[in-house]
């Protein structure tokens, strides 16, 4: 079995995936607008550009995403993406990649189980947690 976490954006999935391709060091694996798929005649012209469903892979795991209708789009809430990194440097480079544009609410540091952890929300709107654990 295998989870996967599945984003939604307010218009923004192409630019989110793109972005959080070259900051997580992942690759884009499939991203098909609404204008390309079979169903592209029934989705209104201005939403042709935006994403139906994009799936990157990270290392060994996989995040997808889309881009979620005006009135089905929700802030995310009550969960945070974790991203679990080797080195103390690798977590304060992608917290702070993340960070950019977006809003801190832990800023990286060092904590009682890990060498850094920190927690932001992007600019897309996605929550993140970064940790890099204590070795032991």
């Amino acid at each position: 079995m295998q989870i996967t976490p599945y984003l939604h954006f307010n218009g923004q999935c192409e630019a989110a995936f793109k972005f959080y391709e070259q900051c997580l060091g992942g690759k884009i694996l499939m991203m098909m607008n609404h204008g390309e798929s079979p169903m592209a005649g029934e989705v209104p012209v201005d939403w042709h550009a935006k994403i139906m469903h994009a799936r990157m892979s990270v290392g060994e795991v996989l995040l997808m995403g889309s881009d979620a209708p005006p009135d089905r789009y929700e802030t995310p809430r009550g969960f945070s993406v974790s991203l679990g990194t080797d080195t103390a440097a690798e977590a304060e480079r992608i917290f702070n990649r993340l960070a950019a544009g977006g809003t801190v609410q832990m800023p990286i540091q060092p904590t009682f189980w890990a060498e850094r952890f920190g927690m932001v929300v992007d600019r897309f709107d996605i929550p993140w947690m970064v940790n890099c654990e204590k070795k032991p």
